[in-house]
């Protein structure tokens, strides 16, 4: 088979405009950035708001192994599926940072014959919207620190920033933990760089629903405390105004196309950890205008980013999904057995590629808990079997006995990554069917309990642990982010991705473990407060991060005020 770079590269692309077209986007609505891509002009929704919203899937998965089980691959898939049956369907993921290793990175964009193209363009640049949050980030940090440097009239204690600076780059080696204001003519302190999908403004941008409210959300940004105690604001500081100017045009979404020419938009993308993990709210807003289908991905596993997307998107946006799909893999459910150890860069332990139906039935204890997440929303599930080569009938009859004894709705082979959407009718047609299931949404917890009660409901329900422990530190911070006021907001749990659990040795479903709570953060822009899970992580024993004035807009977007 050919490399995910030779599909795409082979593809027959149409141009933007086409599938704008095919989909319901006038061509004053585009803004086109090349031949195969193009932002949309959010006047659309005006245009839109009296036609009937699509059906609404989100893509999730179990713990998955250090390699992925191909959700990105799936969600794609399915899309080109759900096309080859006769469905008008637009897909909704999120743009990838450069990250760890620069270069072209096919998972990000799906992978065999079912891609995002063209790969160059979503893999790197694609529209300048990452580059846009990084700016904009650091205009704040570079304010910040010229308020430290003209006399501080803000009153800020640096002993209590926050704000941090990004680069769209994982450089975490050399600048996580850095000293800035050397030379003599800055504020000397303790500071370091976040990869920018980590910064808060990318989760505002994916969070937003309009200009007016990105630019509010900005303004309640914090970046550190005065002495007195009180939050120091970009707005404060007059700069959130100019931030949303760098902002405005990063705010449309990005519209491009899979292998099949089906339209996709991709859009954000926020970290997985400590920002929800979820492409933006408009892009989907728009696309269950457009669509009968839409199919969107969250981050991670179904404890993570689906529980993200139900918890802090869904309440966001007011929009109600009607049907979830759970990747697994056979490999990965061997690998919950216990029995197995898989390494990113090193090849797989040829005894998990081996018929061993008793290593998969141990290891499904993971996904029935995943299941039982899903569950716990009133949302119908559809498992998705991620075929690999080597998978044996056996194994697979294994996992479709227990995933339906668990409460799943139908479980599917799916076969989207070696033949595309042609691969993905089987469980196109599954998820068409689940949508048509009665459901009764509902959110796992009430914003108007607290911090803690919200963090429990989490850590017991999603995750199974007994409890929850708080270290002094975290203790200190909920009980201040109470008297804020900011108590009232959902929680964004920063945990690995690697378990069910704080602990990513720890597989398959965990027991008798209670989740440690080391710290306690807030994105109050974003609107989320986030808890810090497991023991602090150290580089070289220090300890790491998990992750202009009179310039402004008005109500469209128009810039008022000077630079």
């Amino acid at each position: 088979m050919l490399s995910d770079l030779e599909i795409a590269q082979q593809a027959k692309l149409k141009p933007i405009q086409e599938i704008a077209e095919k989909v319901g986007v006038l061509d004053d609505e585009l803004e086109l950035h090349g031949k195969f891509k193009a932002k949309v002009e959010l006047s659309i929704l005006e245009r839109l708001k009296d036609r009937p919203s699509g059906k609404y899937v989100d893509i999730t998965a179990i713990t998955p192994t250090p390699l992925g089980e191909g959700k990105t691959v799936t969600t794609i898939g399915l899309s080109q599926g759900l096309n080859c049956i006769g469905k008008n369907v637009c897909t909704c993921i999120r743009q990838p940072s450069l990250g760890p290793v620069f270069g072209i990175k096919g998972g990000a964009a799906g992978g065999g014959y079912s891609q995002v193209v063209p790969m160059e363009d979503f893999n790197l640049h694609l529209t300048g919207d990452t580059h846009a949050v990084a700016v904009a980030h650091n205009l704040c940090a570079a304010v910040l620190d010229n308020h430290l440097k003209r006399n501080n009239r803000l009153n800020i204690d640096p002993n209590t920033i926050t704000w941090r600076r990004v680069v769209d780059m994982n450089d975490r080696w050399a600048l996580d933990h850095i000293v800035i204001g050397l030379g003599g003519r800055g504020f000397v302190r303790e500071s370091g760089f976040d990869v920018t999908v980590a910064s808060e403004i990318m989760a505002i941008l994916a969070l937003s629903k309009s200009i007016k409210d990105m630019r509010e959300r900005l303004g309640r940004v914090v970046v550190g405390f005065t002495y007195d105690g009180q939050p120091v604001t970009a707005e404060g500081m007059q700069c959130a105004g100019a931030m949303a100017v760098l902002l405005k045009d990063a705010l449309k979404p990005n519209l491009l196309q899979t292998l099949e020419n089906t339209p996709c938009f991709v859009h954000t993308g926020p970290f997985g950890n400590i920002a929800h993990a979820n492409s933006s709210i408009l892009a989907d807003m728009i696309a269950l205008r457009l669509a009968d289908y839409v199919v969107t991905e969250s981050g991670f596993g179904a404890d993570l980013g689906m529980e993200k997307f139900f918890s802090i998107k869904c309440r966001t946006s007011g929009l109600v999904p009607n049907c979830v799909v759970l990747v697994a893999s056979i490999r990965a459910l061997k690998m919950h057995s216990g029995d197995f150890t898989v390494v990113p860069g090193r090849p797989l332990d040829k005894a998990i590629l081996e018929e061993n139906v008793d290593a998969v039935v141990r290891g499904c204890p993971n996904l029935e808990k995943h299941i039982e997440n899903v569950s716990f929303y009133g949302i119908p599930s559809v498992v998705a079997i991620n075929e690999f080569p080597g998978d044996f009938d056996s194994e697979i009859e294994a996992v479709k006995e227990r995933s339906l004894a668990a409460g799943a709705e139908a479980v599917v082979v799916s076969e989207v990554f070696a033949k595309g959407g042609e691969g993905g009718t089987e469980l196109a047609e599954a998820v068409v069917a689940a949508c048509e299931k009665p459901s009764e949404f509902k959110f796992l917890y009430d914003l108007d309990i607290s911090i803690k009660e919200k963090i429990e409901a989490i850590s017991t329900k999603v995750y199974g642990a007994e409890g929850v422990d708080y270290v002094p530190e975290a203790e200190r911070k909920i009980e201040e982010f109470t008297r804020l006021g900011y108590d009232k907001m959902p929680i964004c749990m920063a945990k690995t991705h690697l378990s069910l659990s704080h602990d990513p040795a720890l597989k398959g479903r965990p027991e008798g473990f209670r989740i440690p709570i080391r710290d306690c953060r807030a994105s109050v822009g974003a609107g989320f407060v986030y808890p810090l899970c497991g023991a602090m992580p150290t580089i070289m024993g220090l300890p790491t991060h998990p992750a202009a004035e009179n310039i402004d807009l008005d109500e469209k977007g128009k810039i008022v005020g000077l630079f």
